[in-house]
């Protein structure tokens, strides 16, 4: 066991997407890409089926006149979605990817922000889109007849779409930002963007198992870092249907790694000490892990065997976990590496493709959001914030130059979050500067810190910290025993006020019975809780998931 400096990792370097999967059909055609369920069992997606499905529907997208064109994908994870994005990005044309989720009035708002030509929509979702908006409308429903019609185009010599050459430069994707303000701006991404994150941020993990895919497709950090940088190792994906087939899947899949928002970290560390509480084993399992961390300092590594009941809850094969999108608190990397499952905490934004840095599996600074990202400048500004420069930032905000202006400042990004850098290159968050609370005295206040250290009960769900008339107040969403339950929340706010500046102090606690609207990425939407939310969380991903731990 090391935890010290060690050189990057040398991985061949790919110069775009469409690079990428001739290279990997290449070099292992018949290895499984993707496995996912279909009626009736698995289908399995080789390198190879994947290099000639999206060379089939390219070319269909072709015989279409699509390119050059916007094309949106709405739809639930599926191969697919993926299939339409890369025939999309590496044929000239523009993804525009679109959350599913949302309501039908803002679909329509954002497929005329990212001035969509045409929709590829899965049949789930076929009922959002309007059919008298002058769009071409397809359905992923007939995604066989597509790639039949694209097989018979390219054996009649139709190669256009083949032969095509990728402009690195060229607005590739537009996502779409899920900040919590809740207001979506179109973030456009090349391929050379796309490329060298895939290319740098690899040189700080790599991957050599399977991974189970769980997070949306239509965010940034689902789909480049947790599909195209498994595509890039020449690994195999199950993608997740549904949240409550987690459970099932983790059993059936038995990942090597997956990547994660803090959400599902947390949720699965709640379900496992209550299952451990529910048995009564409290105070013996926090003994046993305390002897099993002191025996790991001297060389004996136990973790496997001893906590083979919590490995069983991801499968039994689980050793990474990527985690990104928030924040996390410190206390879970520690406990979850204690069971033999390292947490490698990371940072990114949309708009920086979207990986900034990573903890490394030995090389990782616990409470930080990892190591800078290899060929990303990166520094502080006087006022605190953490601002990158390099070929992962984004072209800009599609066909918005005042935002753009706003965040891009002489190539660098502000990312709007203040922080500083250590010595060794790891980035250390302190908060977000548009939710500083700032006092009537004048004192600056971070609200993550102390939403941190009410997280960190396990009656607590949810919280959120704001200013209330120069007043802390903290709203707490609780676990469904502790419904309605002021008194202990109110003792709970005493615990935390203690040995706390005055000003630093929360002055009230109040109750929620429903969960806080949340973005894409799992974020509380912080100026939008004044409106209730409906099933938007981890608790969906199945209640029994502790049943597994045994005594």
């Amino acid at each position: 066991m090391r935890n010290k400096k060690y050189p990057y990792y040398e991985n061949p370097e790919i110069r775009d997407l469409k690079d990428l999967l001739a290279v990997k059909a290449e070099a292992h055609p018949d290895k499984s890409a993707f496995i996912y369920p279909v009626k009736g069992g698995e289908m399995n997606k080789d390198y190879i089926d994947l290099y000639n499905d999206v060379n089939a529907l390219g070319t269909w997208m072709y015989a279409r006149k699509l390119q050059g064109k916007n094309i949106a994908i709405i739809g639930e994870n599926s191969y697919e979605w993926i299939v339409t994005f890369l025939a999309a990005v590496c044929g000239g044309l523009v993804a525009v990817a679109i959350d599913k989720g949302l309501p039908e009035d803002e679909i329509q708002e954002l497929l005329k922000k990212g001035k969509c030509d045409a929709v590829m929509v899965s049949g789930s979702c076929r009922s959002k889109i309007r059919k008298k908006s002058g769009r071409r409308i397809y359905c992923m429903d007939d995604f066989e007849a597509y790639l039949d019609e694209g097989r018979g185009q390219l054996n009649k010599g139709k190669t256009d779409y083949k032969k095509y050459n990728v402009q690195p430069d060229r607005t590739a994707a537009i996502l779409f930002t899920s900040g919590t303000s809740g207001f979506s701006k179109g973030v456009e991404l090349t391929n050379k963007n796309i490329a060298f994150e895939i290319n740098n941020t690899c040189k700080l993990f790599r991957l050599e198992g399977n991974v189970l895919a769980v997070l949306p497709f239509h965010h940034a950090f689902g789909l480049i870092v947790g599909i195209m940088m498994v595509l890039y190792h020449g690994q195999t994906v199950f993608i997740n249907k549904s949240l409550k087939l987690v459970k099932n899947n983790m059993e059936e899949f038995q990942p090597q790694t997956m990547f994660l928002v803090p959400l599902f970290v947390e949720f699965f560390h709640r379900q496992i000490w209550a299952e451990i509480r529910k048995r009564g084993k409290e105070k013996a399992f926090r003994t046993l892990m305390k002897s099993t961390n002191a025996i790991r300092k001297i060389g004996i590594d136990v973790r496997k065997l001893t906590y083979d009941s919590i490995r069983k809850v991801f499968g039994g094969n689980l050793q990474y976990i990527i985690c990104g999108g928030a924040p996390l608190d410190p206390m879970y990397v520690q406990e979850f590496r204690t069971w033999g499952i390292e947490i490698l905490n990371g940072y990114g934004t949309t708009e920086c493709s979207p990986c900034t840095a990573v903890n490394r599996p030995f090389h990782h600074l616990d409470g930080s959001v990892g190591q800078i990202v290899p060929g990303v400048d990166a520094r502080i500004t006087d006022e605190g914030e953490v601002v990158f420069r390099g070929d992962l930032v984004m072209k800009g905000y599609y066909n918005d130059p005042e935002a753009t202006d706003l965040v891009l400042k002489d190539g660098w990004y502000h990312t709007g979050d203040l922080g500083y850098i250590t010595d060794d290159g790891f980035i250390m968050l302190t908060g977000r500067k548009k939710n500083l609370i700032i006092l009537s005295n004048g004192e600056n206040i971070s609200p993550e810190e102390l939403e941190m250290d009410l997280a960190r009960d396990d009656a607590v769900q949810e919280v959120l910290v704001y200013d209330e008339q120069s007043k802390i107040i903290a709203e707490i969403f609780p676990v469904e025993e502790h419904l309605g339950d002021q008194e202990y929340f109110d003792a709970l706010k005493d615990k935390v006020n203690k040995g706390r500046p005055l000003y630093k102090q929360i002055v009230r606690v109040k109750l929620r019975d429903e969960e806080f609207i949340k973005n894409a990425s799992m974020k509380i939407v912080r100026h939008k809780n004044i409106f209730p939310t409906a099933g938007n969380s981890g608790s969906n991903i199945g209640s029994n998931i502790g049943s597994n731990i045994e005594e």
